[in-house]
């Protein structure tokens, strides 16, 4: 269905026109009809490059989050076209778009979304569960995840016995344990404090930076786009801006 994108590194064949990890071209979204007709999305084109940090803003009902639902295959577009990897993704059917999530994105939300009667480690297997992957190697996998943002030692823990901020990296080590290409994080820190809030921002950009993740953060807070390369700003359904950082922090 769609391959991940080669790199010189793994020794691929040079393409002949570069293609950004995720492409979209002249996307509109529009809800209702007539009167109650809603352009949630209005022209919208954008690139974003493997590896890259993008902070997503906006006021609400500015845009952003149906540009990621978009991206994130929970929503499709009015017109235009969306390419991921170099497929396009609105000639996909809906169970070749559910093998798009479930192999190439992850997801991580504002309330954590955990199953509340499942331990931190059986909701960091649940997607690898999905994925078919035999039971040892999804044990082996939940470890090494919760271990990978700092949760050692707490695999057998409900979520009503984690504090937010550990919550939340249960969500992340389960957005990451499928290996995707993409995060997508909907107000990752909206429901936490400034110090948890940090720590969530710091584990992503170690994501970013030591393992590549490519991640999409849409926020309200102005303060967490310092964390990534890139900020997009939507404004009633159009991008109002786009602006590279020089480095994140």
């Amino acid at each position: 269905m769609i391959s991940r994108p080669e790199t010189a590194a793994s020794g691929g064949p040079a393409e002949t026109e570069h293609q950004p990890l995720i492409r979209l071209r002249d996307i509109y979204k529009i809800y209702g009809e007539g009167e109650a007709e809603v352009r949630a999305l209005q022209g919208v084109s954008l690139d974003i490059e493997a590896g890259e940090f993008v902070a997503i803003m906006g006021p609400s009902g500015s845009g952003k989050s149906t540009a990621m639902n978009i991206v994130g295959c929970l929503d499709r577009p009015t017109s235009g076209s969306y390419r991921f990897a170099g497929a396009e993704v609105g000639s996909l059917n809906r169970h070749q778009q559910s093998l798009l999530r479930r192999h190439f994105l992850g997801f991580v939300f504002q309330g954590y979304n955990l199953l509340p009667r499942s331990t931190a480690l059986e909701n960091v297997e649940l997607p690898l569960i999905y994925m078919g992957r035999p039971p040892a190697e999804r044990r082996a996998v939940a470890v090494d995840m919760l271990a990978r943002v700092g949760l050692a030692g707490r695999e057998r823990h409900l979520p009503s016995q984690l504090s937010g901020g550990q919550q939340q990296r249960v969500a992340i080590a389960r957005a990451i344990a499928g290996k995707p290409d993409v995060l997508l994080a909907d107000e990752p820190t909206g429901n936490l404090d400034s110090v948890r809030g940090r720590e969530i921002m710091d584990l992503l950009t170690a994501l970013n930076r030591e393992d590549g993740l490519t991640v999409l953060m849409v926020t309200h807070d102005p303060s967490m786009t310092e964390f990534a390369t890139r900020t997009v700003e939507f404004l009633d359904g159009r991008i109002a801006s786009d602006n590279q950082h020089r480095e994140a922090a």
